[in-house]
């Protein structure tokens, strides 16, 4: 309840801001994300590379190539180490959030590099999916034209000075029957790798639409007008 002097709009507002230091199970596993940005990840803070999170991120990135070398010399892109590298970058996607979380060590490289390393999987898989031809190579073109689709609207958004273009879920959740989808393709043939491979494709386009919606959005109130009513 509110007091005597304060409104319920107020307290909420200073409430939304406190939330981030308090750790529950939610947001420890990063499915509640109802708090503030910490002030170390937004736009214009330091990059603070050296944290825990980040060295996570460095490794997950510098295994990339290491999946590449051993899968595309494999001879049909079915090699078990090359597989389970690929497993452990994909499986450590949010270990590096949860260390944030945990350690309180939150940086602006580690909110831009996270995402940088998910695309950077998806797109090596596609490679080697595609040089294979271990998944119909139609739909591993859109899955890579929407990333760079995204990577365009990002640069444009910085460029307008909107800012970040907030994570949401539907992309969010759209990563795992994606990865998962190439990664059993290249363990062995099997409809389930072309079907996860369809549905992370419906719900990467579907979250592709709200980070569009959304940015036009900002960009609107940014301008100084109003967003347009919702259907």
């Amino acid at each position: 309840m509110a007091g005597a002097g304060e409104s319920g709009p107020e307290e909420s507002a200073r409430d939304r801001a406190t939330r981030r230091f308090e750790l529950t199970r939610g947001r420890l596993l990063g499915y509640d994300r109802d708090y503030a940005p910490p002030p170390e990840t937004l736009p214009g803070a330091p990059l603070n590379p050296w944290t825990i999170p980040n060295a996570i991120g460095f490794i997950r990135l510098a295994l990339i190539p290491v999946f590449l070398v051993l899968a595309l010399n494999s001879g049909d892109g079915r090699d078990a180490e090359a597989a389970i590298v690929y497993a452990v970058i994909g499986g450590t996607d949010y270990l590096d959030g949860m260390a944030a979380r945990i350690t309180g060590q939150f940086s602006r490289l580690g909110v831009l590099l996270d995402p940088i390393v998910d695309r950077l999987l998806v797109i090596s898989g596609v490679i080697v999916c595609w040089h294979f031809e271990l998944l119909p190579r139609w739909a591993l073109a859109v899955l890579v034209a929407r990333e760079l689709f995204m990577l365009v609207i990002s640069q444009i958004a910085l460029a307008k000075h909107v800012g970040d273009i907030k994570v949401n879920m539907l992309g969010r959740w759209a990563v795992w029957p994606t990865m998962f989808s190439l990664f059993l393709a290249m363990v062995s043939t099997t409809w389930v790798a072309e079907a996860l491979l369809y549905l992370g494709l419906a719900m990467t386009i579907g979250a592709t639409v709200l980070y569009v919606r959304d940015g036009l959005t900002a960009l609107r109130e940014r301008n100084g007008q109003s967003p347009a009513p919702a259907p």
